[in-house]
């Protein structure tokens, strides 16, 4: 067996475009094969520096589909505008059985496709049935991955709303927005964009100074919200307003984190995505439902295997000795 490493750049993965149905499938298959024991995975580590600040280690492993992963995360806080990412990460794959070293693949646009990926799946299970408006709060890269595993979710969408701290980024959103097809506004009131919203997508950085400013009593009676921002950007005491409320893995978290990073104490978590998987919650759709991302590694391992699997086939990426 040859000890050559596979490597794949940030071009490489986008130029595989993997898409979002696929994504959202692959994710769900690895949450269903944690049920039954067939991948194992740890909660990740980390290192705090500050709010916002800090390095995380995710480790995974599948028998069924015969590899290991660690992603290695960094995140630093960004001014608004700046060009340097606000999450800058790596994936090493090793061999199941041999552990020896298989391949290195940039981590950013991974991480880009299964988290919108994880948000889909969630709400494939717990959101309102035919959405029409979906709200963006926050408007980086990863809206842009929400705005199109969304819009291949629910094909009926016919409004996207968006507020950011970033006028340009939020233009920026909504001129995608309007190519896919979608009416589409810039909001400065985040409660009106609550207010009008069947889906909203919290995606607020951490950083110094950042407060709680959405109001979960605002949102219509039927609705999904989703914090990829660990939910941060709700205000605490108005969680208690949703219905339902999951995570990715009860293991991982059992409540949204606040502003500082700490566990909020006015919820917590009934369900997670590994018992999701297996069929939607048969109550979530008909009222207000929450999915706070906190990040799992089995969701890594699950796309970086598509990845490289995609990559092989079609002869992509730069072989390395080792």
């Amino acid at each position: 067996m040859s000890d050559n490493l596979l490597y794949l750049s940030r071009d490489d993965v986008r130029a595989l475009a993997i898409s979002p149905d696929e994504a959202r499938e692959a994710v769900l298959q690895g949450f269903r094969d944690y049920a039954a024991g067939l991948n194992r995975s740890l909660p990740k580590t980390a290192l705090t520096l500050g709010p916002g600040h800090g390095f995380q280690a995710m480790t995974a492993a599948s028998s069924t589909q015969q590899i290991a992963t660690v992603k290695w995360v960094a995140m630093a806080p960004v001014a608004a505008g700046s060009p340097l990412p606000a999450v800058s990460a790596l994936i090493c794959v090793n061999d199941y059985a041999t552990g020896m070293p298989r391949a290195i693949l940039d981590g950013d646009e991974i991480t880009l496709i299964r988290t919108a990926a994880i948000t889909a799946a969630a709400a494939s299970r717990l959101a309102p049935a035919t959405p029409r408006t979906i709200g963006f709060i926050g408007c980086g890269l990863q809206a842009h991955a929400h705005l199109a595993a969304f819009r291949a979710l629910y094909p009926g969408l016919t409004t996207a709303l968006a507020m950011s701290r970033s006028r340009a980024s939020a233009e920026r959103l909504m001129e995608a927005a309007r190519a896919s097809g979608l009416a589409t506004r810039v909001l400065d009131d985040a409660d009106a964009l609550l207010d009008e919203s069947d889906i909203v997508i919290s995606m607020v950085p951490g950083g110094p100074g950042m407060t709680p400013f959405l109001d979960a009593r605002r949102l219509k009676p039927v609705a999904f919200a989703a914090a990829v921002d660990t939910g941060r950007s709700w205000l605490p005491e108005t969680l208690p307003a949703f219905d339902v409320l999951a995570t990715d893995s009860l293991e991982q978290s059992r409540a949204p984190y606040d502003a500082a990073g700490n566990p909020v104490t006015t919820v917590s978590f009934g369900h997670d995505m590994t018992e999701l998987a297996g069929a939607p919650h048969p109550t979530a759709s008909a009222g207000r439902s929450f999915f706070c991302f906190r990040g799992v590694a089995l969701a890594d391992l699950a796309l970086a295997h598509l990845v490289v699997e995609k990559a092989r086939a079609q002869g992509r990426g730069t072989t390395l000795q080792r």
